[in-house]
């Protein structure tokens, strides 16, 4: 029960720090700006009759076959990982990985659960 009774206070503390967070990201001009960017697109993509995947074709047009034949001449290096930075909220220990084979963010897993973990990502760079 104890066990039951832990898992529940941190969840509940987990939530708290995702309201301060989404608090914080309420209040950034930044979000805001998006957010009514995103609005005025979506209402031009209703008024044209278009959906994101026509946006996305048409700001991004497929290569044509000369630009496709030059691509591969890269040596086929694949693209570096994103760098995932976790945050234990028990331990406040910290891991950065580029890939989900981590000594120690598998350890968390076994013993917390994937999404628990997953939801202690911090930040993620390039």
């Amino acid at each position: 029960m104890s066990s039951l009774l832990s898992n529940y206070m941190q969840m509940e503390q987990q939530l708290k720090q995702l309201q301060s967070d989404m608090d914080k990201l309420q209040n950034d001009d930044r979000l805001k700006a998006e957010l009514q960017f995103k609005e005025k697109l979506e209402k031009l993509m209703r008024e044209f009759d278009k959906s994101a995947a026509d946006v996305i074709a048409l700001l991004n047009p497929k290569p044509s076959a000369q630009g496709s034949a030059a691509a591969p001449a890269s040596g086929g290096a694949r693209r570096k990982r994103k760098l995932k930075i976790y945050k234990n909220p028990n331990t406040g220990e910290v891991v950065e990985t580029r890939g989900g084979n981590q000594k120690t963010l598998k350890a968390w897993k076994d013993q917390h659960g994937s999404d628990t973990v997953e939801s202690w990502l911090v930040r993620v760079e390039q």
